[in-house]
């Protein structure tokens, strides 16, 4: 925020800066069981008083996910992980209501937290909790889409079987990467086969790669579903140096996704688009940078690749954080990469990740699953 802020994107006449209020116990309810609410309220107040947590205590944790060293209880847990979830549904609301064109919340994107558990980082699943909104405001129907590295289990599973809510989810394969689950073979429940479409992409894969699979699973099908509302989950930890993945993108190919799920949005939904945060673990080189350029593309206002990061930025980079801050907002990438319908690999991986998802799920969309 304060790179987004430098570049002064946040007081352009078009952008407005809201603070939401904390989701209540019936938004989060919304997916979460009220059991598990309760669970993440009494795990921050009694981490708050008791840090030494008694046996029985840790068995509660435990059981719902809690407590462990990925969702650890802390002082305030559910205050702050409901003032996430309600920053979403902030931003979801002015988007419904046609306030906004556009809504951003980049703490958002805890996509991992499930029903009734703590997962992966996530208490609270803001981005399910925003489309379940949607969907009980009259929306009918919403599509989810998830270029974090990891796959976006977590808001699958709330519509596993809703056949209103499309979910996409691009991400390292399953086979090297938590949550090990995002198969191709996922395709949805009984009533809503094709709903849940998943692109696993191997260790290694890079820029080219990444982009041709995008373009070749998520335009087709978003313009078949024809969404009412675009939702996304930008997840940075593709990048090449994150240390807890293995993808190979630099930050040009992320803003290259961020600007295409934007043209996506105008092109299929009227512009309505409700992006989030997600993953990402390099917290100098890499997160300003990708999610200030998705804030500029957002506010309409995109930053030039080879601009500098301004000079106020770098020096409070240097007072705050370990390490030099960097000067450019790009890594000299492209963007570019050859298109799938212009012939394809059977040999390939990224095509056979392509073609694996195509055909699972292309067919129930009334598409071709090759080219």
């Amino acid at each position: 925020m304060e790179l987004a802020t430098s570049f002064g994107l946040l007081s352009r006449d078009q952008v407005t800066v809201e603070a939401a209020p904390a989701a209540s116990d019936a938004e989060l309810e919304l997916v979460h069981d009220p059991e598990y609410v309760e669970a993440v309220r009494y795990a921050g107040r009694f981490a708050q008083f008791a840090p030494d947590e008694p046996m029985d205590f840790r068995r509660l944790l435990l059981r719902h996910g809690l407590g462990t060293e990925d969702d650890p209880a802390f002082p305030g847990m559910h205050e702050a992980s409901a003032l996430v979830a309600g920053a979403t549904l902030g931003a979801a609301r002015a988007v419904w209501a046609g306030r906004a064109r556009h809504g951003a919340s980049i703490a958002g994107g805890l996509h991992h937290a499930m029903r009734d558990r703590a997962s992966g980082f996530c208490v609270y699943n803001d981005p399910a909790i925003a489309i379940a909104w949607l969907l009980d405001q009259g929306a009918e129907r919403i599509a989810y889409v998830d270029i974090d590295v990891h796959h976006g289990d977590g808001v699958q599973a709330a519509f596993w079987n809703d056949p209103r809510v499309l979910t996409i989810s691009l991400h390292e394969s399953p086979d090297t990467l938590f949550p090990g689950t995002g198969r191709p073979a996922e395709t949805g429940g009984p009533e809503a086969d094709g709903s849940a479409v998943n692109v696993a992409l191997l260790p290694g894969t890079r820029d080219a790669g990444w982009l041709r699979a995008f373009d070749a699973i998520v335009p087709p099908l978003l313009r078949q579903f024809r969404p009412q509302i675009l939702v996304s989950q930008h997840g940075c930890d593709t990048h090449w140096s994150d240390p807890l993945a293995d993808l190979q993108l630099t930050i040009d190919a992320q803003r290259a996704a961020h600007a295409a799920l934007h043209d996506l949005a105008h092109e299929v939904c009227e512009g309505r688009w409700l992006l989030t945060g997600g993953g990402g673990y390099q917290l100098v080189e890499v997160v300003p940078r990708s999610w200030t350029h998705l804030l500029a593309v957002a506010a309409g206002q995109p930053i030039d690749p080879s601009a500098q990061t301004p000079m106020l930025w770098r020096e409070y980079v240097n007072e705050v954080a370990v390490g030099s801050a960097p000067e450019l907002m790009t890594e000299g990438g492209t963007g570019e990469f050859p298109r799938f319908e212009a012939g394809y690999d059977p040999d390939e991986p990224v095509d056979q990740a392509i073609l694996a998802t195509r055909n699972a799920v292309f067919p129930a969309h009334g598409l071709m699953p090759a080219p």
